[in-house]
């Protein structure tokens, strides 16, 4: 096995556990996956860090030493979202029940529950208050666009 198929093992391991403990699936479209794996395994052949490669860089190497696109990305580790839509929920969609209000996800993708609430990434910050009912028809209110 050369170093690419390892990096590729390697990433698909990590995307399985990483399923695992989000309570979230890959994207039920197999291309969607096959191109995000194709990117991190790329990533982490050439810079040795498995890098979004749903973003834009104009210094690949600054990036890397930045950290916030390393896969988990800080929006993931932080709010369950994957830009990527590597991780999703049963209907291809990202999480953006924890967004901020003002983030480009919920513009895109309205109000997207958790399937596995209770479950999440370590670091991840979940409001405690985010899960309620109530909570949720309040998002839900915030990004419905106005009848």
């Amino acid at each position: 096995m050369n170093q690419s198929e390892e990096n590729q093992k390697l990433i698909l391991n990590y995307v399985k556990k990483n399923c695992a403990r989000t309570g979230l699936q890959t994207h039920h479209m197999p291309e969607v996956t096959e191109a995000v794996v194709g990117g991190l395994t790329n990533h982490l052949n050439v810079l040795k860090r498995p890098l979004c490669p749903c973003q834009f860089y104009s210094d690949k190497e600054e990036a890397v030493k930045e950290r916030t696109w390393l896969c988990p990305c800080d929006d993931m580790k932080q709010y369950k979202y994957c830009h990527c839509l590597l991780f999703v929920n049963s209907e291809g969609n990202p999480i953006t029940e924890y967004l901020p209000k003002d983030h480009d996800g919920l513009t895109t993708y309205g109000l997207v529950t958790d399937p596995a609430p209770e479950k999440g990434r370590k670091g991840q910050r979940i409001p405690a208050e985010a899960n309620t009912a109530e909570n949720v028809s309040v998002r839900e209110a915030e990004v419905s666009p106005a009848a």
